[in-house]
């Protein structure tokens, strides 16, 4: 995408003169203010646009006073001198120089996610040095939680409210762009999260001068929905996503809580106006976190519009199973346990039109059986499962050691699209909690009595002195406290494991995915299925797992129906105990049987 095609914000029209625009449409008048130089009035333009052009360039640092006592930074800042209150900077497109021009991404069945806190690995810089030993481990992607600048050092980067700028505390647009490039230089892709449903509670000055931005009628867990309804708005969002994808050479986006966002058909139009733009032989990867259940969007026909959705269901069926917790949206998967892991296996979605009893019996889903599994992200951990928990507990402090083993070849050696929470391919057990540094003590002791407030309808937190307990997400301590770290055979053996399973993917699952559909699943016993696949090539891939402690009665032949098959892998003492008719507890088997 040309850059010339941004409405919003500072463009290079040449070395030393810049363009400025601003949607303003609650201002009769609005200046831009350049270090070292005199303010300059703005254009006023029809729609609430404001448009003028300077003698200054790359480094220049200015803001937008939009009254007499309010200046303001850029909303499309492409970077900050300082934090989300300071002066915004011009940035040249063009300065960082690509080493790997001729890079046009992966296929996405080859996708292997690895989801990244980049503040908690040290920076862009640092994350960029540990891309050889993740690629070495069989990772073939990283999605960095989001990088949108957001007020003070530390943050998840949910509060963003500068979504074109690269948070400073992380490094620069072009250290970004270094990291994004070393990455194609060892055959991995970039994914970026983007949030789009609301912006955080510190930083965002949009309201005092565009407040048609926002909705008054709707609310979302954030504060007032965004106004899609605009077209203005519209384009601010949908230019950010090819704003990273062109500029950055990002291969993905995952969009955050989508589910809160109430226009639903801008999705639609912003997915086609990206494929329209990145367009083949291009790569560009688009994934959703959806708690509509919305097959619509995924599907396969007449065109692609989203790749995928992150599998909150199949998360939360294998949580309970692996934990036996029942609060909050778990509730939704006591009951039927057995047979709802089974449907989210092979169908994606668990909820599928039924009424959802954590939502007051709403009805939740789309039918998804008709998707491929490749259409779903699966995974054990991410920054929610982990960092929304009050200590910020990883599973392998939850739940037992050799079943969470028999889950995680399960999730790595299935069809559907496995993602890995940064720590968890070293069985990492320091915390992930949630983190800020807001600017002003109101916010900051605003954000920690809520934040242990919110515990208060859980049976365990009912004590207001346990509620005490949990940390203060303003500490340093807390953020530093959830840096994984590897620092014993454990850390090692769980390493060689997920890098074993990884390589069994890479060599027998992912060149057949293509055009992979399910064939069905079967209960074995308590917390035990048996699922199977076709595969694009005409053989099928059964796996079979047992969760629970106890065996369970089954017959090596009816595995694979019979037909044999190859053993791609098998946990400890599965073979000599499928020759006594049982699958031992705990245990999980991969079979990869003939084409008929």
């Amino acid at each position: 995408m040309s850059r010339f095609d941004y409405a919003f914000g500072a463009r290079l029209i040449a070395p030393q003169r810049t363009r400025f625009r601003l949607w303003a449409p609650d201002r009769q008048q609005v200046a831009i203010e350049i270090d070292g130089r005199p303010p300059l009035v703005m254009t006023p333009l029809e729609g609430g646009w404001f448009a003028c052009e300077a003698d200054c360039g790359a480094g220049a640092r200015y803001r937008f006073r939009v009254s007499d006592d309010l200046v303001v930074p850029d909303p499309a800042s492409r970077a900050q001198a300082g934090d989300v209150h300071d002066a915004s900077i011009v940035c040249d497109p063009d300065a960082y120089q690509w080493k790997h021009t001729d890079w046009s991404g992966r296929p996405w069945h080859e996708t292997v996610l690895y989801e990244l806190h980049v503040g908690a690995l040290g920076g862009f810089s640092a994350v960029a040095r540990q891309l050889p030993a993740l690629a070495e481990l069989g990772i073939t992607a990283i999605e960095l939680m989001p990088v949108a600048d957001f007020p003070g050092p530390r943050n998840w980067g949910y509060d963003g409210v500068l979504p074109y700028a690269p948070d400073a505390a992380y490094g620069t647009p072009e250290e970004l762009k270094a990291l994004i490039d070393d990455a194609h230089g060892l055959n991995m892709s970039v994914f970026l999260d983007v949030v789009y449903n609301h912006f955080g509670p510190d930083g965002n000055y949009l309201g005092s001068y565009a407040s048609a931005f926002f909705r008054d009628d709707i609310h979302t867990p954030w504060g007032q929905a965004i106004d899609f309804r605009r077209p203005q708005v519209r384009d601010f969002f949908t230019e950010n996503a090819l704003y990273w994808l062109a500029e950055f050479r990002f291969d993905g986006l995952r969009f955050d809580a989508v589910h809160a966002i109430t226009e639903k058909d801008w999705l639609a139009e912003m997915a086609q106006r990206v494929r329209e733009r990145i367009a083949p032989p291009r790569h560009a990867h688009l994934v959703l976190e959806n708690d509509d259940n919305c097959a619509q969007l995924l599907a396969r026909t007449p065109q692609r519009l989203f790749d995928a959705q992150w599998n909150d269901d199949l998360h939360h069926a294998l949580h309970v199973l692996l934990t036996g917790e029942r609060e909050g949206y778990y509730a939704d998967y006591v009951t039927q346990m057995d047979e709802k892991l089974a449907r989210g296996l092979v169908e994606g979605f668990i909820f599928q039109g039924e009424p959802s009893p954590f939502r007051g019996g709403a009805a939740r889903g789309e039918p998804s059986a008709q998707l491929p599994p490749t259409a779903f992200v699966a995974f054990l951990q991410n920054h929610d499962q982990v960092g929304n928990r009050a200590f910020g507990e990883r599973l392998n402090t939850l739940a037992d050691p050799a079943a969470l083993r028999a889950a995680s070849a399960m999730l790595l050696l299935s069809p559907q699209i496995p993602l890995l929470f940064m720590g968890e391919e070293i069985g990492a057990s320091q915390p992930f909690l949630y983190f800020t540094s807001h600017l002003t003590p109101q916010l900051a002791d605003a954000v920690r009595k809520g934040r242990r407030q919110e515990f208060a309808r859980f049976a365990h937190f009912s004590d207001a002195a346990t509620r005490e307990r949990i940390p203060d997400p303003n500490a340093e301590q807390t953020f530093l406290d959830s840096i994984p770290r590897a620092e014993d055979a454990t850390a090692q053996a769980w390493r060689a494991w997920v890098k074993a399973l990884l390589a069994i993917r890479r060599e027998h699952i992912v060149p057949r995915l293509q055009d992979a559909h399910a064939l069905g699943a079967d209960l074995l016993g308590k917390a035990a299925i048996k699922a199977r696949w076709r595969m694009g090539d005409g053989t099928v891939l059964m796996i079979a797992f047992n969760l629970h402690e106890a065996p369970v009665p089954v017959a090596l032949d009816s595995l694979a129906d019979g037909r044999g098959g190859r053993i791609l892998f098998e946990t400890e003492g599965v073979p000599d105990a499928l020759l006594r008719g049982e699958l031992p507890g705990h245990a999980f088997i991969a079979v990869l049987e003939p084409a008929t």
